[in-house]
């Protein structure tokens, strides 16, 4: 009997015709679909967020990000927050709300014949307001009260002057600090424009006018603006 004949067919013969044999294989796993689906799908992940980078690459936003951020880092201050324009409202919606409405803050420097200062002296030497109102006088500045420093500035300004202003007298403030050296200036909450020229312990005289003028250049001087990649 041949190796091919099965028993029981009784000496007939079975034969295996044509010329292929069927190759066997691992049946499909359902582990391997799943890999192979997730392969795609971070495939994809991978190429959308490379060509949001090479966007940014192009039209230059990953640069100025990273500008602004390195800026930020070496100067220790924390990045601004975009500035929203004025809605012509907000006034009255300050009104309405009972709240009071913001003080304009004037930056521009006058003329002196616009500002109007009071002098206070915080020292012990006497005759120092009167004779610095004088001369504040005859550089064109409207000189108001004139007197001894309140309670709370007398004895207490270690420097040459202490000049006092508030949001609305700014440019006045920068004007009038420009008339002695070193002196510093501190904003308070005053409504008005008036401007207060506390005399220091350290004070001799105002700077001669070709000074005051130097100094207040270099206080009004514009910073420059970076250049793109520079701090």
């Amino acid at each position: 009997m041949s190796m091919l004949t099965p028993r029981g067919l009784k000496g007939k013969q079975y034969r295996v015709t044509g010329n292929a044999y069927p190759r066997l294989g691992r049946p499909p796993r359902r582990g391997r679909k799943a890999a192979i689906a997730l392969g795609g799908v971070l495939a994809l992940g991978l190429v959308s967020v490379g060509g949001v980078q090479l966007y940014d690459v192009f039209t230059g936003k990953s640069s100025k990000n990273a500008t602004a951020q390195a800026c930020a880092s070496a100067s220790g201050k924390p990045l601004a927050a975009p500035e929203s324009s004025p809605s012509a409202g907000a006034p009255a919606a300050a009104q309405a709300s009972g709240a009071p409405a913001p003080v304009p803050s004037n930056t521009a420097v006058p003329q002196p014949a616009a500002v109007t200062v009071n002098v206070y002296n915080a020292t012990d030497k006497s005759g120092l307001a009167a004779r610095t109102a004088d001369e504040l006088r005859k550089r064109g500045f409207v000189v108001d009260k004139v007197g001894n420093a309140p309670a709370a500035l007398d004895k207490k300004v270690p420097g040459t002057a202490q000049i006092l202003s508030g949001p609305g007298g700014l440019g006045a403030a920068a004007l009038l600090t420009s008339q002695v050296a070193a002196a510093t200036a501190t904003e308070d909450t005053r409504a008005d424009a008036t401007v207060d020229f506390v005399i220091g312990d350290t004070f001799s005289a105002l700077a001669d006018p070709a000074q005051a003028a130097a100094a207040l250049a270099e206080l009004t001087k514009p910073s420059p603006t970076p250049e793109p990649g520079h701090c």
